[in-house]
């Protein structure tokens, strides 16, 4: 393939012109089209193309437009084939015609023409730029006429006037060879003194800005309302009217029209608008949502299967940065089934429309027919369906709640659990606001990196270097897989998959503005704020005269810091020294936070403190209550230590309050993931572990153990009850991801299309 794209290039990144010949090529053929490519690639191990996903391709002959090759190179690209893999695929395929739209083209257009919003009056400049193999020609457009003399790489409009505005595109030439530059849409705003923003001259690069407000008006009955906003900046900005903080319906143009009997008038102070029927009209020029929520689940101290440590400092990683950007995030640690099962449940009851709910989990896990299952702490050796959560039944309890966005990141191993021949058929809504952020590729593992102390996986080592970048969400997880694709010590190991059916730029730094379902969104913010409401520090005074303070700390909403010290004593005390009594003294009411497994939080905790670190919460069944001891030595009395005690009540700490200990309860995710096995028949051998270690580095012991010390606490319970998950068999389903894409510009595509054939016949 000297003549043609690089063997290397991954083929979900092929420019579209070429996708849409060489699905021509393939949907046309019969003998050696789309089927037969799929039989090839279905007997390759490098690219795993199954019968349900052939069956997927199939039903895209049902839709408009609708190409079963298309869906069959979309596949294989998520699946990382390159163009050397479909090279070899045409090849045995025996399709020539295919093979020569591989071949690379004479000529190629390499900086494409942006479309662009500006003031009348100023200087516009369209860039289109291209090689080839001999002098490259140009011609420019307005929609299908062409403009004359504009045969430069530069189209230049100067000054530009309200009649420029449309949309643009450029023809080049190379030889007999042509190419059409990707279209330009130009918007030109006519801005005077009185309705601009500031000056109204601005650079068109970099931020956008503002340009004409919405002006307030005086209406008598009956008559309409028009209202105008504006904005120039390079991309050219998208629009989005608002009424009460709900967007209106279709209202994304630059002026809005309302025609209804209200009168307006003009607050002096705040220069808003307000009608006699409460309604507020204002605009926005970038995405929102009405909240943010999100569940990290990190599962490492397993009793049946290898532990793990990186999902601890994951988890703790990201919950630190997604509360930069105001998630509302609930993070725990070490899950049995009922307890992940509940967890989701409070998990949904947080959502709503236009929610953005993002779901993290890390631990063992596998994949089996398209659908991802994580495995609980207690899962059996071995685990089956039944003993572990479906992600995508969780997804479809989201869709349910009609969130504005899905986020899945999923840092656990992707390999087929052969002791599970279960397909549960999970009937998807298609949205356009899925994304799907798996750690590894299909059938591999994730690793977590070998060390002596605490360090991220993988996936999150790169994730958290990107999280709070103010991009596209899509565009934040493609710049995570390439910079995992550059660590030497998993290339060609781990890779980062993503799959989405996002059509809009939904991102994870997008403002949260109150909807329609305000009321609502209180309700559910107050239910977080209960399984994250810490105790309140306290004060204890003894009869000897000394008071010792404890202060409380989250490291995760299941783990609970207790901090101990002494504020004041006698001053013919000789010796003073305060510890949980119902605490053993040797594991914890230690003197630094790294002694008693405080790892993570330890630099925002106070010093010169006893330290107790208190884990699985969610076990916990009635209130909290510890014997806090104080003992000490008179300097006029023998050496002989005197005892006080005080009872302490805390209640229920973090997520104690929700009590996820009990049985699966409400509208659990069980209820869309039946599975045809219970854990009673599950056969005796287990699938191993799924989340290895790479020794990277020198493998080494952990400091710390972070383990639950309840044993010794009084007046609670803390048994826990497992409950599996038991059903009807299903018919094995097809992984759907539903895909839902927009172009605006394809109807001006085929009216220009068409005019250039008649002009040639």
């Amino acid at each position: 393939m000297s003549d043609s794209v690089d063997r290397s290039t991954k083929i979900n990144l092929l420019k579209e012109p070429l996708v849409k010949k060489l699905c021509d090529v393939l949907d046309k053929s019969s003998s050696k089209g789309w089927r037969k490519l799929g039989e090839i690639v279905g007997n390759d191990r490098r690219v795993k193309v199954s019968s349900d996903d052939m069956e997927m391709c199939s039903l895209k002959v049902l839709q408009l437009e609708g190409s079963p090759s298309r869906m069959l190179l979309r596949l294989m690209g998520e699946r990382g084939c390159t163009m050397g893999h479909l090279s070899d695929y045409l090849h045995t395929l025996g399709n020539s015609e295919a093979l020569n739209c591989l071949k690379s083209s004479a000529l190629q257009i390499v900086i494409q023409p942006q479309s662009v919003a500006l003031i009348s009056g100023h200087n516009l400049r369209l860039s289109c730029h291209a090689v080839g193999k001999s002098p490259v020609q140009y011609q420019w457009f307005k929609a299908k006429e062409e403009i004359s003399n504009s045969f430069s790489p530069d189209l230049v409009i100067s000054p530009v006037h309200l009649k420029d505005a449309g949309f643009y595109i450029c023809r080049v030439n190379c030889g007999d060879t042509f190419e059409f530059s990707q279209w330009a849409q130009v918007d030109v705003l006519n801005v005077n003194t009185s309705s601009s923003y500031g000056h109204g001259f601005y650079s068109l690069e970099g931020r956008l800005k503002v340009v004409i407000q919405p002006q307030p008006q005086r209406l008598h009955g009956g008559e309409t309302l028009q209202l105008e906003c504006g904005a120039v900046g390079r991309p050219i900005p998208r629009y989005q009217w608002h009424r009460n903080g709900v967007p209106i319906l279709n209202a994304t143009k630059r002026k809005l029209v309302v025609r209804r009997r209200c009168y307006w008038f003009n607050n002096s102070a705040q220069n808003f608008f307000f009608c006699l029927i409460q309604d507020f009209f204002f605009f926005f020029l970038f995405n929102s949502t009405t909240d943010k929520v999100a569940l990290l689940i990190g599962n490492l101290s397993y009793q049946n299967h290898p532990k793990l440590k990186a999902p601890m400092v994951d988890v703790y990683d990201l919950t630190n940065l997604l509360r930069q950007l105001n998630f509302k995030v609930v993070s725990l640690l070490d899950l049995t089934e009922s307890e992940m099962r509940n967890a989701v449940d409070e998990f949904l009851s947080l959502l709503h429309k236009g929610v953005y709910g993002l779901l993290y989990y890390a631990g063992h896990g596998y994949e089996n027919y398209g659908n991802s299952f994580m495995v609980p702490v207690d899962a059996p050796n071995p685990y089956r369906s039944a003993n572990c959560l479906c992600v995508q039944s969780i997804l479809k309890l989201m869709q349910e709640k009609e969130t504005g966005l899905n986020v899945f990141l999923l840092d656990m191993c992707r390999k087929r659990n052969i002791h599970d021949d279960s397909a549960p058929n999970i009937i998807l809504r298609v949205t356009a606001n899925i994304v799907f952020g798996y750690a590894t590729c299909q059938d591999a593992e994730a690793f977590e990196l070998s060390s002596s102390g605490f360090t991220n996986g993988v996936f999150v080592k790169f994730l958290k270097k990107r999280l709070l970048d103010d991009e596209k969400i899509t565009v934040v997880l493609d710049r995570v897989a390439e910079d995992m694709g550059q660590f030497d010590a998993t290339k060609g190991k781990q890779a980062l998959e993503i799959r989405s059916s996002l059509s809009e730029r939904r991102a994870l730094t997008d403002p949260i503005l109150p909807g329609d379902s305000a009321d609502l969104a209180q309700v559910h913010s107050r239910q977080w704020a209960k399984a994250h409401k810490l105790p309140e520090s306290m004060c204890l005074d003894f009869d000897c005269g000394a008071q010792i303070k404890l202060g409380f700390a989250a490291e995760f909403s299941n783990v609970l810091v207790i901090y101990t010290r002494i504020v004041k004593k006698p001053e013919d005390m000789s010796f003073c020294q305060a510890h949980d009594l119902d605490v053993d003294p040797k594991e914890m009411n230690r003197e630094t936070p790294e002694e008693t497994g405080i790892y993570l939080l330890s630099s925002s905790l106070p010093q010169h403190c006893l330290y107790t670190r208190l884990s699985s919460l969610q076990k916990l069944r009635e209130e909290l209550v510890f014997t806090v001891c104080l003992q000490g030595t008179f300097i006029a009395m023998d050496d002989d230590p005197i005892h006080w005690t005080k009872s302490v009540n805390i209640g229920k700490p973090l997520i104690a309050r929700l009590d996820l200990h009990q049985a699966v309860r409400r509208n659990s995710c069980l209820q869309t993931c039946l599975m045809p096995h219970s854990p009673s028949v599950s056969p005796c051998h287990s699938p191993g572990p799924e989340h290895h270690q790479l020794h990277l580095h020198h493998q080494g012991a952990v400091g710390g153990s972070g383990e639950s010390c309840y044993d010794n606490v009084s007046h609670s319970c803390y048994e826990a009850q497992f409950n599996s998950a038991v059903g009807l068999s299903s018919s094995p389903g097809r992984l759907s991801i539903p895909i839902e894409t927009t172009d605006d510009i394809n109807e001006l595509q085929t009216v220009f299309i068409n005019s250039l054939q008649l002009q040639q016949q």
